[in-house]
């Protein structure tokens, strides 16, 4: 089995990131997507974003839609969330033979010297690096990459969020996250 890690904030998940998964999915032969919601972002002020549950149900809601897509609660918690654990934790519920990959945009993946324990997540997976047309990040040596340059559409969860509380009209989540969002107050 192929499976790709796709992390992230998701806060809220969008038709942006489920365009990226489809693609690399199609184009990577993944049979599965583990959508994991960052529990504690290093990253990120506590805080900062919305609570885990309310992200993970998001996520769960936008996997529906794709047989690929599994919504994953690996991270949930209040301790620091690294990917070197995460890996370290799927890796150790795969079956001999399965391929593990970590999906990744190219302005993170040009950022990964500077995450914890770096040299041993380049050497755990191979990576699928999302960039638009265009766009080059440096490669470490080490890595393992698969390219995937798309034209998914540039949908940034902040924006989403400004829209929300403003009222403006948002076409750029799936229905059943819209319908989430206002029936729990998120954003507003």
């Amino acid at each position: 089995m192929r499976i790709a890690i796709f992390g992230g904030t998701f806060d809220p998940i969008h038709n942006a990131h489920l365009r990226i998964a489809r693609e690399a999915a199609d184009r990577f032969h993944l049979d599965r997507v583990l959508f994991i919601p960052a529990g504690n972002p290093p990253h990120k002020a506590p805080g900062a974003t919305s609570p885990f549950l309310d992200r993970y149900r998001m996520v769960e809601l936008a996997c529906a839609a794709d047989p690929r897509f599994v919504p994953s609660p690996l991270e949930q918690g209040d301790s620091k969330s690294y990917s070197i654990d995460t890996i370290a934790q799927v890796k150790s519920s795969l079956a001999p033979g399965d391929e593990l990959f970590f999906l990744i945009g190219g302005d993170a993946f040009a950022e990964i010297a500077s995450w914890k324990r770096s040299a041993e997540v380049l050497a755990a997976v191979e990576f699928i690096v999302v960039s638009r047309p265009g766009y080059h990040y440096p490669v470490p040596p080490a890595a393992r990459v698969h390219p995937l340059e798309t034209l998914a559409l540039v949908i940034s969860s902040s924006d989403i969020r400004r829209k929300l509380d403003s009222g403006e009209n948002v076409g750029e989540l799936p229905a059943g996250v819209l319908a989430y969002i206002r029936q729990h107050r998120l954003y507003s």
